[in-house]
């Protein structure tokens, strides 16, 4: 167990920064699968910018790596592209 004040806060403040990071990662991972299910073009195209978007913060967040999120957002937008 921890032995100091400063250790038990950091102990504190990651399981926070835990609980959010697991939030927004499972969020967007729910969203791009719903993406994924949409057959209608347009509404493909409206899902695409706020996914898009969700990637990027998670990116600049450091939850995911800068080139998966490059990959997952390459891919989409070629899903988008051929439907």
């Amino acid at each position: 167990m921890a032995n100091h004040k400063s250790a038990l806060k950091r102990i504190r403040s990651n399981e926070s920064k835990r609980v959010l990071n697991k939030y927004q990662h499972k969020t967007t991972r729910n969203a791009i699968k719903n993406l994924r299910e949409t057959t209608d073009k347009k509404e493909a195209q409206k899902m695409l910018s706020s996914v898009s978007s969700m990637i990027d913060r998670l990116a600049k967040n450091n939850i995911i790596h800068d080139n998966k999120a490059a990959n997952l957002k390459s891919g989409l937008s070629k899903f988008v592209a051929t439907l």
